[in-house]
């Protein structure tokens, strides 16, 4: 699905992101860890392909295709789509417009029934994310996600600033985007950045990765490596997962 080879990527001319290598295959749910300002957003955004972050060394590679240099809206064209943590207010742009804009294509959209589903009718007449919660925020972000229905979601911390109420929501639809209901041929895939962890209650990841620093430290089961981060810190976890990795590697 997605292949990240040797990716560096630089913001206004500062190298943020250096060797990263990433494979997602079909049907997978990847989990990205990291502290603040390690370069998680940029890495989703380089793989959107947002034109200020420019990737000036490797390749990225969705569906077989190099798509490096390919432009934001060929990308989505292609089936990459992405939930945006803090996403802007949109005056004189209805919800449901740009949710149908987001479904354009698809003939079988419902957007009212996908509205009912995220508790977003009385949204659907408001301008995008104009006076909306967080949680509200988040639900609209997915809204438009399941319109597109894409192949590989890109998704920026969809806990942050939700309640508990509002996460199990966002993580039923999560789920519904990534196909989890489905027992075998799996064909969407994601890429969740999380800070506290908290979606991994509601959303199953496969795979875990640790970016520091600007690069992939190591990569091992998500929920051994939340555990170790929640004991010892981001630190403690890559010393621990390296030692779990070699030992696995030896047997």
């Amino acid at each position: 699905m997605l292949e990240i080879k040797n990716l560096t990527v630089e913001v206004k001319g500062k190298e943020v992101l250096r060797g990263i290598n990433l494979k997602i295959l079909e049907g997978e749910t990847h989990a990205l860890f990291g502290p603040n300002g390690s370069g998680k957003t940029t890495l989703l955004m380089a793989i959107m392909g947002f034109s200020q972050y420019r990737a000036v060394k490797g390749k990225i590679y969705f569906m077989g295709e190099d798509i490096t240099n390919l432009p934001v809206n060929e990308r989505a064209k292609k089936g990459i789509g992405i939930m945006f943590q803090r996403p802007p207010t949109i005056y004189g742009l209805k919800t449901k417009d740009m949710a149908v804009i987001c479904g354009s294509g698809e003939s079988n959209v419902d957007v009212g029934k996908l509205a009912v589903e995220l508790n977003m009718t009385q949204f659907l007449e408001r301008d995008i994310n104009d006076g909306f919660s967080g949680g509200e925020i988040k639900r609209s972000e997915l809204l438009q996600l399941l319109a597109q229905n894409p192949m590989l979601s890109l998704i920026d911390e969809p806990e942050s600033g939700v309640d508990l109420e509002n996460i199990s929501l966002i993580g039923s639809a999560i789920n519904k985007l990534l196909e989890k209901d489905f027992q075998k041929n799996r064909k969407h895939s994601g890429l969740i950045i999380t800070h506290t962890g908290h979606i991994l209650d509601y959303v199953t990841a496969d795979v875990g990765h640790l970016l520091m620093d600007g690069t992939i430290k190591c990569t091992a089961n998500p929920f051994d490596m939340l555990w170790e981060i929640k004991k010892g810190g981001y630190e403690k976890c890559v010393e621990c997962m390296e030692c779990k990795i070699s030992e696995y590697k030896n047997k």
